[in-house]
């Protein structure tokens, strides 16, 4: 039997939750709970398209140039975005990761990347997929193996699903204040506002209408908890949360019409991050590890 492109799979089952994780960058592929979807996955036979369910590790979103300064040190890394000219979404998305862990309903992954050109630093990421009746929760720790200092980044690439909602019926609720602008043509940063009474406001719960959002969100409102919570009202109401760490959410609308791409459910992105785009050249929210120290973040997503 021929190996899926997402490499080996495993079942998570607990109550009515069911998840599967892959081999490929770690990444979650399916979740759905009594039988209906709450991520917008990709089959078996498939790759993952648009980042979907991926791992961003050891950074998110676009480097401009793929060049960076640290520690004194210029760093060149490969363009993997082509049609922005940037290097895009970390270095893990498509290595394998192999257990450590494993149960009926929790899974532990992991993964060492290596140094190499434009990213001279060993890291050690660790990854623990858990579901329960509610949902799944996603707790990451990345570990600086090195000798070096090392700048690091995470985010996560998870698509909430719309079933037979259009994005334009969608409420989407984003408890943040401020947004990063980004310049239409390469994706980077242009600044951070106040999100006021701009199309980027979405504290509201209002309906997406025909706004197109790829941007990422600050100054999250938190719970007692820590955590700040994201809800998309479409079909269902799903809830996802980021903890202590996770200080932007991307919000990407682009792909979230009806008629997505072949053999993918429509969805929309709600990405944690650590960082927003381009933090290894501009250093907010970037993440220094010395030799040895270690990086942890935990997100999750709930249906109501």
């Amino acid at each position: 039997m021929a190996l899926p492109p997402s490499g080996t799979q495993w079942q998570l089952t607990s109550g009515g939750t069911e998840a599967v994780v892959v081999e490929a960058g770690g990444g979650l592929r399916t979740l759905t709970v009594g039988g209906v979807d709450v991520v917008a996955g990709y089959p078996r036979e498939a790759m993952a398209s648009a980042g979907r369910g991926q791992l961003l590790v050891p950074w998110p979103n676009r480097i401009r140039d793929g060049r960076y300064r640290f520690a004194g040190r210029d760093h060149e890394l490969p363009i993997t975005e082509r049609s922005t000219g940037n290097a895009t979404h970390g270095l893990v998305r498509w290595e394998s990761f192999r257990p450590s862990e494993r149960d009926e309903g929790r899974i532990v992954l992991g993964h060492t990347v290596h140094p190499r050109p434009g990213y001279p630093f060993a890291l050690e990421v660790r990854v623990a997929w858990q579901v329960d009746p509610r949902g799944l929760t996603c707790s990451t720790t990345i570990t600086n193996v090195g000798p070096d200092s090392a700048p690091v980044g995470y985010g996560a690439h998870p698509y909430l699903a719309l079933g037979a909602t259009p994005a334009q019926q969608a409420r989407l609720t984003v408890p943040a204040d401020r947004v990063v602008l980004v310049d239409p043509d390469r994706k980077l940063p242009v600044g951070t506002h106040e999100v006021g009474d701009s199309p980027f406001d979405l504290r509201g719960g209002d309906g997406l209408g025909d706004r197109e959002i790829d941007n990422a969100y600050t100054g999250l409102e938190r719970g007692a908890d820590g955590s700040w919570t994201v809800t998309l009202e479409a079909d269902r109401t799903t809830r996802l949360w980021g903890g202590p760490g996770l200080d932007w959410v991307q919000v990407f609308t682009g792909r979230s019409t009806p008629a997505g791409p072949e053999g993918h459910a429509p969805g929309i992105a709600v990405e944690p991050l650590s960082c927003p785009p381009d933090a290894f050249g501009s250093g907010e929210g970037l993440v220094t590890l010395g030799p040895g120290d270690s990086w942890t973040g935990q997100w999750g997503i709930e249906v109501g």
